[in-house]
């Protein structure tokens, strides 16, 4: 069993930054894929950016892509998120997630994690 806890969310302003962090237990986390999803209010939950084992492989939503970088470090098993340029379209919950012991594509849909965090809420005033 997996336990997934973020934090680091909060109100900006547009074209400020924030840095989401997402600390892993109860698994073996070196070799489990960790992703990141958002929702927003009356929304389906959003694909935002997924990273391999060893950081090496990362894809990213389109919403995202040239702003947000994921990266981890498997030493603190923590996963971070890091949020530059943010739009008030950026606002939403922030949900970290993760698949242990998967080998080859990062998923890149909701459905291909077993494991959730409880989310923290980003807020971007414009």
């Amino acid at each position: 069993q997996v336990q997934l806890v973020e934090s680091g969310g909060g109100l900006v302003q547009a074209g400020g930054s924030l840095r989401l962090s997402c600390a892993a237990s109860g698994g073996t986390f070196r070799t489990t894929i960790m992703g990141w999803f958002r929702q927003a209010p009356g929304k389906e939950r959003e694909f935002v950016a997924t990273i391999g084992w060893s950081g090496a492989l990362r894809y990213y939503g389109d919403s995202v892509k040239g702003r947000f970088t994921i990266s981890r470090d498997n030493a603190k098993n923590t996963v971070y998120l890091q949020m530059n340029s943010l739009k008030s379209e950026d606002t939403a919950v922030y949900y970290c997630a993760a698949e242990p012991g998967v080998v080859g594509r990062l998923p890149q849909n909701a459905a291909g994690y077993d494991y959730w965090g409880q989310g923290t809420q980003v807020t971007v005033s414009s």
